[in-house]
């Protein structure tokens, strides 16, 4: 059962050592990502979920690398295996225990529901740390360029988060999110698959666009019955 989750972006400039001297431009997102986590419930199980080339579980040993972003630092024990995603998520929560599933960043919007219903019945209290960036279109200066039908995608899913609606995240267009070059799109809606029917207190911690890319941080407590 999914009691709580946090979502986050998953930009390497999240960490001080890639931002350099830029570091500071994030504070305030990185403020709102330190929040999310720590508002995680304690849980028999927690989860980090983010896209990656392909599905597949990771144990709670695996690491992530920075290289391919300018910096020599490994995040966790052993080889750097870890996709993009679940480096940082690993990078956020520090030294707590957690197993990490990437999922593909084409897996069909039923995929991803089965996914998260899959994960969240794998123990009796199951937390989870969403991994994703919203639309990489926001102006042009942006990775993917500008497109007048990003800001209206970030808001739609900034409000789902907000509300702790996942039936607005499970019914985002694959196709859509794909010209949008929105990393977050799988991901969310595995957050929908697990949190099911259930009731969730929800809250939007930060909704910016510094890089004409989005980063939506969100936190969800599931509702006492």
């Amino acid at each position: 059962m999914l009691t709580s989750a946090a979502v986050c972006p998953h930009p390497p400039l999240l960490v001080p050592e890639v931002a350099g001297g830029a570091a500071a431009e994030l504070d305030g997102l990185r403020a709102a990502c330190d929040a999310a986590v720590r508002r995680i419930r304690p849980a028999d199980l927690l989860i980090v979920v983010g896209s990656g080339p392909g599905d597949r579980d990771f144990g709670s040993d695996a690491a992530g690398g920075l290289r391919p972003y300018g910096v020599d630092l490994t995040v966790g024990p052993g080889e750097p295996v870890l996709p993009l995603s679940l480096t940082i998520g690993r990078w956020l929560l520090g030294d707590r225990p957690a197993v990490f599933r990437s999922v593909a960043e084409d897996a069909s919007p039923d995929d991803c529901l089965r996914l998260g219903a899959e994960l969240a019945d794998r123990a009796p209290a199951v937390a989870l740390l969403v991994m994703g960036d919203a639309s990489a279109c926001r102006s042009q200066a942006a990775p993917g360029y500008f497109d007048a039908r990003a800001a209206g995608f970030d808001a739609a899913v900034a409000a789902a988060l907000g509300a702790g609606d996942p039936t607005v995240l499970a019914g985002l267009d694959p196709a859509l999110a794909a010209e949008l070059r929105a990393a977050g799109r799988a991901p969310w809606q595995v957050l929908a698959g697990a949190a099911g029917d259930a009731s969730f207190d929800a809250e939007l911690l930060a909704a910016e666009a510094p890089y004409g890319v989005g980063y939506l941080v969100g936190s969800w407590a599931r509702r006492a019955l």
